[in-house]
């Protein structure tokens, strides 16, 4: 058992981080009291192509090409999921959807994204050195470590700090590691509230989620990642 922020969570296997002064940091994984699996025979295309997602020594490889996005067979309303992610390529860009909408998927074509859900950015450092020279301006409204926040005609009111629009959650601590490393995303959406856990500590999230149920979605965006032990399970 694992007491996180006043909740016990109970989970079949489980590795537990040290955090700062030897203090434990919650790491869930693992199957049993409710959780399951997630593959790609839990998805389904939108408007990539078929080798855009494959699965690949047990885990779900993405080329990244062409950008569009898979989505989950099930609609979700409240869960609670894990999920660990690679970028293979210095300023990989990717995202997890929680909440995505049906309407945001219809009539999609290769190249675009749903503008419907919340997103849960998964982004490489070496996006923000890219960034800055491509276009000459500062990076200043998105991070490299967790970002969340609405898309399109979804709603949320972000946790702080906030991205200067004030429409992004920005994490409160830089933790996600660089291109080849493995991160672990424990994420909790309960009642319209969205919270990210960047390798065992809470960094960003938001609260009033409008539409508050919808598809999970794994992006593809134009970088190849892969993703591992993805993992849900399902609340009251």
């Amino acid at each position: 058992m694992i007491r996180l922020l006043g909740v016990v969570v109970g989970v079949g296997l489980c590795r537990v981080a040290m955090g700062e002064g030897g203090a434990p940091q919650a790491c869930i994984d693992g199957t049993g009291l409710g959780w399951r699996e997630l593959s790609l025979k839990d998805f389904t295309n939108v408007n990539c192509s078929a080798e855009t997602f494959t699965t690949v020594d047990g885990m779900i490889h993405c080329t990244g090409l062409p950008v569009g996005v898979n989505r989950s067979t099930q609609v979700f309303t409240n869960f609670e999921m894990v999920i660990q992610w690679r970028h293979l390529k210095a300023a990989g860009n990717s995202g997890l959807y929680v909440w995505g909408t049906e309407e945001s998927m219809k009539s999609l074509k290769p190249g675009q994204l749903p503008p419907g859900g919340i997103e849960i950015q998964v982004l490489d450092h070496g996006y923000t050195a890219e960034y800055e020279k491509g276009s000459g301006k500062k990076a200043d409204w998105f991070t490299t470590n967790g970002d969340v926040f609405p898309l399109g005609k979804s709603r949320m009111k972000p946790f702080p700090p906030v991205s200067p629009s004030g429409d992004r959650s920005f994490p409160r601590k830089n933790l996600s590691k660089g291109v080849g490393e493995w991160n672990h995303y424990y994420v909790r959406c309960i009642n319209g509230e969205v919270r990210l856990w960047v390798n065992g500590e809470e960094v960003s999230g938001g609260t009033g989620c409008a539409p508050a149920f919808g598809y999970l979605c794994l992006e593809s965006e134009g970088s190849p990642i892969d993703f591992k032990e993805f993992r849900i399970r399902e609340l009251p």
